[in-house]
């Protein structure tokens, strides 16, 4: 399956200094050209030390760059009117971190990063070092700096007394961040998203097939374009405020409680299935091999909570054979837009839906991806573009 080609007419430039993580260059280079970026690497002495630039040459389809010649590749790339959208410092080393805080320029890739600071280029560093270097003050001091002059910083993990590189899934969100985040930047949104787990008894619970995945890709998608996320659900998204939720009255609490804390949230979108009844607890394990009744009580509509106390935008899903009825009455109650789709939809990795809002329907087919994606053009077209 094709990923969303949200990189497409961009350019990257990778720079890779000397940490030992440099061998995961070539899978982030793989996906950011997944992703439709055109990629040029650069690279450090030190870096070919570690991975060989005939490798990173194959991965992105163009000659890797060991030495400023009389070319200038800095300023082609990253001067004024440069053609790169983003340098991506991936790994990066403490010594190649802090000269770039301090304006050394001894290196290929210090070379580019102090070109592109002086133009105004966007730049993302991703460290990777012992966690002994990465606790240094002067480090730490030079990231403060950094940061204050605009730079992104994907936060390293740390593991077995070193700060890893981060995933290379989180390291394509913040370079796509980085390159469209102005269309939602300032806006917060809430979403809920997956299934609900109901207890039966004390193993036995009642949810739905529900995966959670156009909840992630509508998450995904939010932080792209430069939104600040929160997502109340059961698993862990990259990027996003996760709140961990496992039952209907476990995300209605959440639910509730972030908006009232968070009165600017500007957008809600309700992706979860919901648990429309809970099952009354029985004590202990039902026992097995004979028929047990199970009494659903019905719960409260968030969806209506939210209408009837708080002021977002409302995006709302509807599932069913024939939802249009129900739908229109939740656009009359408030909601902006209604996505209504099949039960088959539910945990696929693409659906069949059906866009409706006040302006009127429109048919929408797709990946999840895809669909978020329209999902969004929708809102910022008809919603957001006038404030």
């Amino acid at each position: 399956m094709t990923p969303l080609q949200t990189l497409a007419g961009k350019e990257i430039v990778v720079a890779v200094t000397g940490s030992i993580a440099a061998v995961e260059t070539i899978k982030l280079i793989h996906a950011l050209r997944r992703r439709g970026a055109a990629v040029q690497t650069v690279m450090s002495a030190a870096a070919e030390g570690i991975i060989s630039p005939d490798a990173l040459t194959y991965a992105s389809g163009r000659d890797a760059i060991t030495r400023i010649s009389g070319r200038v590749e800095h300023v082609t790339f990253c001067g004024d009117g440069g053609s790169a959208d983003l340098l991506l410092i991936a790994p990066c080393t403490a010594n190649t971190l802090s000269k770039t805080a301090c304006g050394i320029d001894d290196t290929p890739v210090t070379t580019f990063a102090t070109t592109a600071l002086g133009s105004g280029k966007p730049v993302l560093i991703v460290p990777a070092m012992h966690h002994s270097m990465y606790r240094h003050p002067a480090l730490l001091e030079n990231i403060r700096k950094l940061r204050s002059w605009g730079v992104g910083i994907v936060e390293p993990r740390i593991e077995e007394g070193k700060a890893k590189i981060a995933d290379t899934e989180e390291i394509v969100l913040r370079c796509e961040r980085m390159i469209l985040g102005k269309i939602l930047a300032g806006r917060s949104v809430l979403i809920t998203s997956g299934a609900c787990r109901e207890p039966v008894d004390d193993v036995r619970v009642l949810t739905t097939r529900s995966s959670g995945q156009m909840g992630r890709a509508l998450a995904l998608q939010a932080f792209r374009l430069g939104a600040d996320v929160t997502v109340v659900h059961r698993d862990t998204f990259p990027c996003v405020n996760n709140l961990s939720t496992e039952s209907a009255a476990d995300m209605r609490a959440a639910v509730l409680l972030h908006l009232a804390e968070n009165d600017g949230t500007d957008i809600y979108i309700s992706a979860a299935a919901i648990s429309d009844f809970a099952p009354l607890k029985q004590d202990r394990k039902i026992p097995s091999g004979k028929p047990s009744m199970i009494r659903l009580d019905p719960l409260p509509k968030l969806l209506d909570e939210v209408l009837l106390k708080y002021s977002p935008l409302v995006v709302a899903f509807k599932l069913g054979r024939e939802p249009e009825k129900k739908a229109k009455e939740m656009i009359e109650k408030g909601v902006s837009l209604v996505l209504m789709n099949p039960p088959e939809t539910m945990g696929s990795t693409s659906g069949d839906y059906i866009q409706m809002s006040a302006q009127g329907s429109l048919p929408c087919k797709g990946t999840k991806e895809e669909i978020a994606a329209v999902i969004w053009e929708t809102l910022i077209r008809e919603h957001l573009r006038s404030g």
